[in-house]
């Protein structure tokens, strides 16, 4: 995937969905542990290009396992954790995962509503909307890009 220069000057922030943009998303399913994750073929690539060109990367991510009871926090943090090494090695960055675990829609939280964008401008306070964008690759995520007021890409 590649992002287009008028976008680069445009955006200072980026968020990113998890599922089907960093890893291989698991349709009905969720990825539960470490050795269930796979990143996205050409990720990790994508990551290290655009690390130097945004000031923020956040992922913003619904993990509904964890309030299913699927999996457990500690479970999600591990993968988590795992992942941003992996990132890290690999010579990209994320400054942080912003998640939700509701499995009610309403949550503010829960994609496509705005409450994981919202807490990262109060975490980051120059982080501004109109200056953001979104790659994702389910309708939510771009719910959520327009609910924010938010540019977004499709991952491709």
């Amino acid at each position: 995937m590649t992002i287009p220069d008028r976008l680069l000057k445009k955006f200072d922030t980026l968020f990113l969905d998890r599922d089907g943009v960093v890893n291989v998303w698991l349709p009905g399913d969720y990825v539960k542990n470490w050795g269930e994750f796979r990143f996205n073929a050409g990720f990790l690539d994508f990551i290290v290009r655009y690390s130097g060109s945004f000031k923020h990367i956040f992922i913003v991510t619904n993990q509904r396992g964890v309030g299913k009871g699927v999996m457990t926090q500690e479970q999600l943090e591990y993968i988590h954790s795992r992942m941003l090494d992996e990132i890290s090695r690999a010579g990209g960055r994320i400054d942080h995962i912003y998640l939700c675990t509701a499995t009610d829609n309403a949550d503010p939280m829960r994609k496509p509503n705005t409450g994981m964008a919202q807490q990262a401008m109060c975490d980051y306070p120059d982080v501004c909307m109109e200056r953001s964008l979104m790659i994702g690759d389910q309708p939510s995520d771009r719910e959520f890009a327009a609910n924010c007021g938010m540019e977004f890409l499709l991952w491709e």
